[in-house]
């Protein structure tokens, strides 16, 4: 950590909403600095495709300058979609002819694109904030986890979940949605699981049933990433043990017993070790009394499940507006954040309301019909 201790603007996590804000002020001739956790950029895999809206995700990067490169990373074919049921039927299936306004990109290539953007020491690596308490005046102090103290005349939480900024805001905490997942990779698919690779596609995949299923899609490095989801007790992936990858292998199956043999396949080929997650959310229509020299973006300020597609949108035009805010309201952070809380608030309680919504969609026992007549109201509206 560097000896200089006080920075006009701090933003803890250097996620794609930190990130896009760190990019939106840089243009604009405003520095910021980031502080992250991890030990540098490359400390853990990014992941996962994400499909990125005009209205939201590309309107960010246009704001960050950043359009362009990343139309050249968009992965062709991404857009392509399939819906099947438990016995392996496909009964939806629309194929990317180039023209959709959703086109996918690999969140690490996303990510890499925002940190090659940013001035060096922009990000400060390895710094773990531990606690945050208001100095009074809009002023904030930080502490990191190796005793650093910092201050700052805005703070802007940009970290996550379980982030440590909100409690300045509020007292909300995320809830657990009543959805489980287990992560599974398939690697090299088309040499080594060419029955699992033309199962799923091109693109985005639901096989749904029986208040369960399996989410895919096939990622730029050739491999597929399976999301499979449950509803199910907090607890019961508690009771699984991960450092035995074949029980958790033989546990799924089990859950998934009637299904086809093509989707259990999914389960028995999987490379790796399979991971957990808990989907939680924070309350829809969280929102905060507006306080001096401090807010929230992203997940900090209104986790929601993964069932709208907006999570990483919302992330980065939360950034890009805020960015713009700053910028228009030269020495007047407050109301600079007035008008971007103002704006924040009401689309975060939109796109919330949606996600609870479709996580009912997906996960119920008419599934996938429901899914499928949600697409088809999408495509004549």
């Amino acid at each position: 950590m560097t000896t200089d201790t006080h920075h006009p603007v701090l933003v803890v996590g250097a996620g794609l909403s930190g990130l896009t804000l760190a990019r939106v002020l840089h243009v604009n001739g405003l520095e910021a600095v980031v502080l992250d956790l991890e030990a540098n950029a490359y400390t853990r895999p990014q992941g996962g495709m994400l499909d990125l809206h005009e209205e939201t995700g590309q309107a960010a990067l246009r704001v960050a300058g950043l359009h362009e490169q990343f139309r050249a990373k968009v992965h062709p074919g991404g857009q392509a979609l399939r819906v099947l049921d438990k016995h392996a039927r496909v009964l939806l299936e629309e194929a990317d002819d180039g023209t959709g306004g959703r086109p996918e990109i690999d969140r690490g290539d996303l990510r890499e694109i925002l940190l090659r953007s940013l001035p060096e020491n922009t990000i400060r690596w390895n710094s773990k904030v531990t606690g945050a308490r208001a100095l009074g005046a809009g002023r904030h102090e930080v502490t990191l986890a190796d005793g650093t103290v910092l201050t700052t005349d805005l703070l802007v939480g940009a970290d996550g979940a379980w982030s440590r900024v909100r409690p300045l805001l509020s007292t909300a905490t995320p809830e657990y949605s009543g959805i489980s997942f287990v992560e599974l990779d398939l690697l090299d698919a088309d040499t080594r699981h060419p029955e699992c690779a033309e199962l799923i596609g091109g693109g985005m995949f639901f096989a749904l049933g029986d208040d369960k299923g399996f989410l895919a899609h096939r990622e730029t490095d050739g491999s597929l990433h399976v999301y499979t989801a449950l509803r199910a007790d907090e607890h019961w992936l508690s009771t699984l043990d991960f450092t035995d990858p074949d029980a958790v292998r033989a546990t799924l199956s089990e859950r998934f017993a009637d299904w086809a043999p093509g989707l259990r396949r999914l389960i028995a080929e999987c490379d790796g070790p399979p991971v957990p997650r808990l989907v939680h959310a924070l309350p829809i229509g969280h929102e905060w009394q507006r306080t001096p020299g401090v807010t929230l973006l992203g997940d900090a300020a209104h986790l929601m499940s993964p069932f709208a597609g907006e999570g990483a949108n919302l992330a980065m035009i939360d950034g890009a507006e805020l960015g713009q805010a700053l910028a228009a309201h030269p020495g007047d952070t407050e109301a600079a954040l007035s008008v971007y809380e103002k704006a924040l608030f009401p689309r975060s309680e939109e796109t919330a309301r949606q996600s609870a919504e479709s996580l009912e969609t997906i996960f119920n026992d008419r599934a996938p019909q429901p899914l499928i007549d949600m697409f088809a109201s999408f495509a004549t509206d």
